[in-house]
């Protein structure tokens, strides 16, 4: 006899604790997450969708920086342009391209080809930037996959000049830290050969001297090329000040000579990133910072927003008005006219939330970026990478009251242009290691410290842990033995025995 199967229902009733986030929310987030560039591209869509969106004619009043107290308004764009542009222009610079007057030809040596023609021939027709010609190239040469890893981030590294400002140890922290890619100096300086390599020449020099080297090797072998690379390796600096006739008389020349040398130094360029044309080296660049932090001598830091092309946006004026005709509207309304009411409605709304998630960026990004200039102070006055203290999202969090998540967004994706260079937010942050007193020490710094030591030993006597460990306690970091090892491996760096020549 089969059983009978009873099914009951009950009714329960528990309480839960669930979070649910808004669609303006995810909108705040989605907006605060995108660099300047990719803003930009997603307020010009947002028009395109929503026509209640549209540029306002009055000039953005945007909100006082924090640090910056003094500047009632943020700079526009060509205050940008002009702030960059002396930023990158050094003294050497200056120099090299005010020297002397264009001279008619002396023929006075032979061999040695103007790269002036080559300069020229590719300045027409090109389409792409500078860092897409780059990467190019890379697909070309033959590299093994951690190499084109590392030559990918020191593309990304160059600044708007073609030119690496950032040291080899610092990039070869950055690619452990936020790649999980350990590499030594001497393995970033072989890839750095490589794109060296490269056109234009001179890319990836990491000064001004060493760029205009690189452009001299590839000249054809002639006594002009031996003099040009005498005169930069040998007497650059009568050269940057311009002792011409010093330069004359160490070199033996006659003024003919001396005038036709001066004349083709000239026609090197000092800037090999903007030799490929105005489309390819200014106007599009490899990094927008979204920040741009200035340092006065005295020590005072301000910032500011870079607002790049980015509109001041309003409300319709024509959908606002209808909006309130509706509304006021007596009588009763046909389906036609409620479902005109219906959009115009949603559309009004799209872009005040719009328009409310733009300012919300703008405060958060503000306050954000305030946080860490307050926090690292000490490293936008002087760019040393030992002065970054520890610091972690959390910090900075409890510091401005916004949500973890939200300083992540912030730190993602975004450069800030300083006078050290150009650093993504990621940059400033850093782990710090807790001693035995209590004090904390910023495992960067430790790093620093570490990698001189190492770089300084007796190759025929390398230091082993025990003794790094004591000298990094003479220097202030009383760290243990296993932690400067792990260090160490973290580096890329080996152990003693192997660090034997």
């Amino acid at each position: 006899m089969a059983q009978e199967q009873i099914q009951e229902q009950r009714l329960s009733q528990q309480q839960r604790l669930s979070q649910s986030i808004t669609q303006q929310q995810l909108l705040q987030a989605q907006l605060t997450e995108l660099p300047i560039t990719q803003l930009v591209e997603r307020v010009n869509a947002e028009m395109d969708d929503n026509p209640a969106l549209e540029v306002s004619d009055i000039e953005p009043d945007y909100p006082d920086s924090p640090e910056n107290p003094e500047n009632s308004d943020s700079p526009d764009n060509s205050d940008a342009d002009d702030y960059e542009q002396e930023e990158r222009q050094s003294a050497l610079d200056a120099a090299l391209e005010s020297l002397g007057r264009d001279d008619e030809d002396l023929p006075v040596f032979q061999g040695g080809q103007s790269s002036q023609e080559d300069r020229e021939a590719q300045v027409y027709g090109q389409s792409e930037s500078f860092f897409d010609q780059l990467k190019e190239q890379m697909s070309m040469a033959s590299l093994t996959d951690r190499e084109r890893d590392i030559m990918e981030y020191l593309i990304g590294s160059l600044d708007d000049d073609g030119l690496l400002r950032k040291p080899l140890h610092s990039i070869s922290d950055e690619l452990a830290i936020y790649h999980g890619i350990d590499v030594t100096e001497q393995q970033i300086e072989q890839v750095l050969k490589m794109l060296q390599e490269f056109d234009p020449a001179g890319v990836g020099a990491r000064s001004l001297q060493e760029c205009l080297l690189l452009q001299i090797e590839r000249r054809e072998p002639s006594r002009l090329r031996d003099l040009m690379q005498q005169t930069v390796s040998s007497y650059f600096e009568l050269f940057t000040r311009k002792h011409w006739d010093r330069l004359q008389q160490v070199l033996q020349l006659s003024d003919v000579q001396a005038a036709f040398l001066i004349k083709e130094l000239r026609k090197l360029n000092p800037k090999p990133g903007t030799a490929m044309g105005e489309v390819v080296g200014r106007s599009i660049q490899q990094i927008t910072p979204d920040f741009i932090v200035d340092t006065q001598d005295d020590g005072t830091v301000t910032f500011s927003l870079n607002t790049g092309d980015l509109p001041e946006l309003h409300v319709s004026q024509s959908f606002a008005d209808m909006l309130s005709d509706y509304q006021n509207s007596k009588g009763q309304l046909s389906t036609q006219m409620k479902e005109a009411l219906i959009y115009t409605r949603k559309k009004v709304e799209e872009a005040q939330n719009f328009i409310e998630a733009i300012k919300t960026r703008r405060r958060t990004l503000t306050l954000t970026m305030k946080a860490i200039i307050q926090w690292q102070h000490r490293f936008f006055e002087d760019g040393d990478e030992a002065s970054l203290r520890p610091m972690i999202l959390k910090d900075i969090a409890e510091k401005t009251g916004l949500d973890l998540s939200t300083i992540s967004r912030v730190s993602n994706s975004k450069y800030a242009q300083t006078r050290w260079g150009t650093f993504p937010l990621r940059y400033f942050f850093n782990d710090g290691y807790r001693t035995a007193e209590g004090e904390e020490l910023s495992t960067r710094q430790i790093k620093v410290v570490l990698r001189e030591l190492i770089d300084a030993e007796d190759r025929q006597k390398p230091l082993s842990d025990d003794q790094l460990r004591e000298m990094l306690a003479g220097r202030g970091f009383p760290i243990a033995r296993r932690t400067v090892s792990k260090y160490r491996e973290q580096m890329g760096i080996p152990v003693a025995r192997l660090r034997r020549n």
